[in-house]
Parts: C-alpha cells; structure tokens; sequence
C-alpha cells in the first residue's frame, strides 16, 4: 500500500499494489501528483530504497527526508 499523508495528518491519496518496487513508486508519484494544485515542499518517506529512486526521476527539486 502507498499512502500520501500531509502536514496535518490527512490522507491525501492511498493506491494498492502488489509490488513495492521502483516502478510502483514512481507510478504513485505519477498519478498522487497529477492531482495536486501544488508540488510539495518536501518529501518525507520510509527507508524503502524504491522512492529514493522514484524520487531521482519525478521529484528531483524537492528534498527527500527518510523517517528512521
């Protein structure tokens, strides 16, 4: 499961997947933004190694924060 999660603590957007692979972050990243008025200020993820490379490739401007 991905899930966007803003400053507030609202779900932004939930999309289901089999895999949580590169591909799959980057099609989240793809289709969350889509709809966004806005691009993010910062992106704040898990330690998964797929979106530190979905974030190289449709992110690249915005700083990337791990949560440990």
């Amino acid at each position: 499961m991905w899930r966007a999660v803003d400053q507030d603590d609202q779900t932004l957007d939930i999309l289901l997947q089999n895999r949580r692979d590169a591909r799959a972050a980057k099609r989240f990243f793809r289709e969350f933004l889509k709809g966004l008025p806005y691009v993010p200020n910062r992106l704040v993820t898990d330690e998964l190694r797929s979106y530190a490379a979905a974030h190289r490739t449709t992110l690249p401007s915005v700083p990337h924060y791990t949560d440990q």
